[in-house]
């Protein structure tokens, strides 16, 4: 099933994680690890909070509607060795979720959204985006963070290469990951070139991430963050045959697979 849209205002917020930090991903996707001797290894994990715009099955292209999103990627290669992403976890607003569902069959969970539109007015000082899932914060906690256009920076460790690289390492993957029921679905993207802002992030409240994806010592500073105005999108969902829910939960942690959204 193809589904195109137009997303808006893409804010990147990009991590570099200690390898093994991390529960494992479902099989047969494996974490995507870089780095050796001094630097040590690492993983990777993005968050990602953007607006779908005119979304539509292409054999209904006139049944359009639009969204907020957010959603939690961690960067893994799959069994065939193609780099990919795997949706750990994704929010949009609650009238959002029977469609969600019933038509692209994708597993997400409610929440309240706050987001500029930086490509109505780029030159502001700054934005804020902020995310919270509905009922007590303290139990879900929420998502804060304020940004402002600036030069190309990066994390030193580890070396993605120069900035046009690193970008590269994190947008251009063509297959996303996600359980759908009892299967593993695999999203098949396009990524077209597309103008990129280099941005000066401050995460103000990373509670939603920490009880989500708990880490030792808690989350670390960001090791990158841009925004890309705008980008065309089309993507193919398909189950991936083989992969049972029920039999990947058995051999890892309850915390790897599930979602919920109690």
């Amino acid at each position: 099933m193809k589904l195109r849209t137009l997303v808006r205002d893409a804010l990147y917020l990009n991590w570099a994680l200690p390898a093994g930090s991390l529960p494992p991903p479902p099989e047969p996707l494996r974490y995507q690890v870089l780095g050796e001797g001094d630097e040590g290894q690492w993983m990777f994990a993005s968050v990602l909070l953007f607006r779908q715009e005119g979304v539509r099955l292409s054999s209904f292209p006139l049944v359009r509607f639009s969204y907020p999103q957010m959603n939690l990627r961690l960067y893994v290669v799959d069994a065939d060795g193609v780099p990919s992403v795997y949706f750990r976890e994704m929010l949009i607003p609650g009238w959002v979720l029977p469609a969600m569902r019933l038509v692209a069959e994708q597993p997400a969970c409610s929440a309240r959204f706050d987001y500029p539109e930086p490509s109505r007015d780029p030159a502001a000082e700054a934005w804020r985006w902020s995310v919270e899932r509905p009922g007590s914060s303290r139990r879900h906690g929420r998502l804060e963070v304020t940004a402002r256009r600036a030069a190309p920076q990066a994390g030193a460790v580890p070396r993605l290469g120069n900035w046009e690289e690193t970008v590269r390492f994190f947008r251009e993957r063509p297959r996303g990951y996600t359980f759908a029921g009892e299967q593993l679905r695999r999203i098949e993207t396009e990524h077209p070139a597309v103008p990129v802002w280099p941005l000066a992030a401050q995460v103000a409240d990373a509670s939603f991430l920490e009880r989500v994806v708990p880490i030792a010592g808690g989350w670390p500073a960001l090791h990158s963050a841009w925004l890309c105005p705008e980008i065309p999108f089309v993507f193919d969902l398909a189950l991936v045959p083989g992969v049972d829910l029920d039999a990947t939960l058995a051999r890892q942690p309850a915390a790897t697979s599930t979602r919920s959204c109690a």
